[in-house]
């Protein structure tokens, strides 16, 4: 017996027959069966190669195993992430009809096996745990008979059911790099002619040795795509979270557009009819189109928090109105001391109450003046207010105006605060929005130098091309309908409507349903987004599933649904 090798037969086993010398005809026999038996082990290393799925291929090595052998029953334990257990993810029984783990929806529900006992001793009681800890199979004829492990548990198992164990063989699957990774345990093999429980034979034992190994091999690949798959899952959720740790006022941003983009996709794959009937998203597609929905804003990492959060036209660390308050009360001082200064100078000349009346009021009119001028330059301020060329006349002509610093003339308001003011819709100055544009740019890079596999190429493409539009206005490309895959299109809409819709923006009111829908209306018009897309987000309520998930109530509307349209006339 090999050092790997633990038989035990028992007490049940009766006397050994002694070998007869094998004929011609046994022999061609044998030989067949032999290539028979290489050409399917073959055939199980390139299938169980070409499995993904982890429960698949969980299940598929049971089933291969039990082929082989013919045997009745077959459990698959994997080692836990700590080492110190055997975890249950596949038990099937054929007499006794389980299907548990793998892909039977039929979760495993019983414990785990420990390889060691409270006191840290290694648990040789228990047959698995002993092949974990050993990495040695053991092959036995009738498990009622064998000593050195504790089969208390199959027998109350059976007494239960009603089942019979008996012959039992558990092979460890060792990894490339030496580790056990699982067990294989198979139980009552079966004559293939007369369907009786036999032992596990050595033919059979060295075709399950085989599988244990090739197995072995698939499964670490497995683990390993899986691994790197949710490394790479990870490291863009946790970039993403970066990006909307640094607004609080765009937190969960990007966790919307990711969810409501997938909405979309799947509203798509489920189309019958319409532009969409033969569009179908194939999974590796659609977690290509999730994955960019996440890196969709990457580029922002490098965007100035003062440009990302500008909650106002004048603000930068700090919001200068604030400056522009202080200054006019500077000058609202300097009024006040023009006007003493003038009345000693009046009282000294033994001028008339009514003349010191009338520069009172003077006074007071341009102090009044000032402060009418002040909630006009806070009003220009917010975002909110479009600023009409009437408006910017009027702030042109109050920076116009000067006042004296120490005796230094300063006007009331610097070109850079007149150029913020001036902005007519939105918080942006055109360089500040340009900074903000950059982000497509330094997301395209920064994706563009990650080797994604070939199924997740066009990632960078999708991501970047988020804010392009259909007459080749957008940006960083200037892209048009031609160029624009459905994917980016998809992503677009749900980024734009995500923006009009978002409670948590401090330069607008959270805007109703039907306002949002109404703007996307008129992008889809001017061509800025693409009108069978939102034709869908409309036509499937797709947009009322997000609202409800994320929306205040407040903010939930009726959305009038376009007429449909007339029937052809009749010929």
């Amino acid at each position: 017996m090999s050092d790997e090798t633990k038989v035990l037969e028992g007490a049940c086993a009766g006397p050994a027959d002694e070998p007869q010398p094998a004929t011609i005809e046994e022999l061609r026999e044998q030989v067949v069966r032999l290539n028979r038996h290489m050409q399917r082990l073959s055939e199980i290393g390139l299938a169980l190669s070409a499995e993904q799925d982890r429960n698949r291929l969980l299940e598929m090595i049971v089933e291969l195993a039990r082929s082989l052998t013919n045997a009745d029953a077959g459990t698959l334990y994997i080692v836990d992430p700590t080492g110190m257990k055997l975890e249950f993810v596949v038990l099937q029984n054929d007499t006794m009809g389980v299907r548990l783990g793998g892909t039977s929806g039929n979760p495993v529900t019983l414990p785990p096996v420990h390889l060691y006992r409270e006191e840290g001793e290694p648990n040789h009681a228990n047959v698995s745990s002993h092949v974990a800890l050993t990495r040695e199979y053991v092959n036995i004829d009738d498990v009622y008979c064998a000593e050195g492990f504790d089969f208390s548990g199959t027998r109350r198992y059976d007494a239960s059911t009603g089942y019979r164990s008996q012959s039992m063989l558990v092979m460890p699957m060792v990894n490339h790099e030496h580790e056990i990774i699982g067990v294989l345990q198979l139980l009552n093999a079966k004559d293939r002619d007369t369907g009786a429980v036999t032992g596990f034979s050595q033919e059979r034992l060295e075709a399950v040795r085989s599988l244990a190994s090739q197995a072995a091999v698939a499964l670490t690949n497995t683990q390993l795509i899986n691994g790197l798959k949710e490394l790479l899952y990870s490291f863009m959720q946790s970039i993403a979270a970066a990006i909307d740790a640094k607004s609080p006022y765009t937190r969960g941003h990007i966790d919307r557009v990711v969810d409501l983009t997938m909405r979309i996709a799947e509203t798509i794959n489920a189309q019958e009819d319409g532009p969409y009937a033969a569009v179908s998203f194939s999974p590796n597609e659609m977690e290509e189109l999730k994955l960019a929905a996440w890196m969709h804003d990457v580029g922002k990492i490098t965007t100035p928090v003062h440009v990302v959060d500008k909650s106002t036209k004048l603000e930068a660390i700090v919001d200068r109105i604030e400056f522009i308050r202080t200054r006019f009360r500077l000058i609202g001082k300097a009024l006040q001391a023009e006007l003493l200064e003038k009345l000693l100078e009046l009282a000294g000349n033994g001028a008339s109450r009514t003349e010191m009346f009338a520069l009172t009021e003077e006074m007071e009119k341009r102090r009044q003046e000032l402060e009418g001028d002040l909630e006009f330059v806070v009003s220009c301020n917010k975002p909110g207010e479009f600023m009409s060329d009437e408006r910017i006349a009027r702030v042109k002509e109050i920076a116009a105006r000067s006042y004296d610093d120490g005796g230094e003339k300063k006007p009331w308001l610097s070109e850079d605060e007149v150029m913020n003011l001036c902005i007519r819709k939105g918080s942006l100055t055109d360089a500040e929005r340009k900074i903000i544009e950059d982000h497509t740019v330094v997301t395209i890079d920064m994706l563009g130098r990650l080797p994604f596999p070939k199924r997740l190429s066009r990632i960078p493409e999708f991501a970047g091309s988020h804010h392009e539009k259909l007459d080749g206005t957008g940006y960083p490309n200037h892209l048009g309908a031609e160029d624009l895959s459905l994917q980016a299109r998809i992503l677009a809409v749900a980024d734009v409507f995500e923006a009009l819709t978002a409670k948590d923006r401090p330069y607008k009111e959270p805007m109703k349903l039907s306002q949002a829908m109404k703007i996307l209306g008129f992008m889809c018009k001017d061509k800025h987004v693409d009108p069978d897309v939102f034709g869908l987000f409309l036509s499937s309520g797709v947009y009322k599933d997000y609202a409800e998930a994320h929306l205040n109530v407040e903010q939930i509307d009726e959305v009038p649904l376009p007429a449909p349209p007339a029937p052809a006339p009749e010929k």
